[in-house]
């Protein structure tokens, strides 16, 4: 390959690839935003209904930066973070089954909002070492075609990617399917073997910082014939 054929090369990808990437980002971003509001609005609605409940179980929303987002219920807190890369699908995904990727597959570059569940007692008391798990995750592609995936349920949502846009419904249709499932499946004993066991360091520690690593597991089934065509 000589200097032209390089250059001609580079330029191609700038005009074609680089550029899609660059439309999956903002695509992603205005996306992102939008989540954001529905939170808000999701935090509100509940609490209206939950009215003079125990404040202890109300929502609370917090705006932790451009790229991520926090929903504390009761005694879990959701994180929603938008990865700022655009990322490509391994050839054995079952996007590349779907009709609207053998079209153009550029459509299949997204950018990806992951869901996690922590435990709110990990961030009030700093437990650096608890452990909070990924249950969900949400692709979006430059013209707003969406998809997720949930821990038991690996891109089970695809038949419908190329002809659902993500919008304020649909966001608000997995924020309550994740708060559902959070609230469901509660915290784990960790096995006998596993704590009978600690150092005087380890529990100097723990009695300077209150910190005991703890988590649990979760399923998310997002059910993709919801969403809002």
């Amino acid at each position: 390959m000589n200097n032209e054929e390089i250059k001609k090369g580079i330029v191609d990808i700038l005009q074609t690839k680089a550029v899609v990437k660059q439309d999956v980002f903002e695509s992603t971003k205005k996306n992102f935003d939008l989540l954001k509001e529905v939170l808000k609005k999701v935090q509100h609605e509940y609490n209206l209904q939950l009215d003079d409940t125990d404040t202890r179980i109300h929502l609370l929303f917090e705006d932790k930066g451009e790229f991520v987002a926090q929903l504390k219920v009761a005694g879990d807190v959701l994180v929603f973070h938008m990865h700022t890369n655009t990322f490509e699908f391994d050839r054995d995904h079952e996007v590349w089954k779907s009709d609207y990727v053998k079209t153009d597959e550029n459509n299949s570059y997204c950018g990806v909002v992951n869901i996690y569940n922590f435990l709110y007692d990990s961030f009030r008391y700093n437990r650096e070492h608890d452990a909070g798990y990924l249950i969900a995750r949400v692709f979006i592609n430059k013209e707003g075609h969406y998809f997720v995936e949930g821990k038991r349920q690996k891109g089970t949502g695809i038949n419908h990617f190329g002809s659902s846009i993500i919008n304020a419904e649909n966001w608000q249709k997995i924020i309550e399917t994740a708060i559902l499932y959070s609230l469901e499946f509660d915290l784990l004993v960790p096995p006998y073997d596993d704590v009978k066991i600690i150092s005087m360091m380890q529990m100097n520690g723990e009695i300077l910082s209150s910190k005991m690593q703890t988590g649990k597991r979760l399923g998310f089934v997002y059910k993709a014939d919801d969403v809002q065509q």
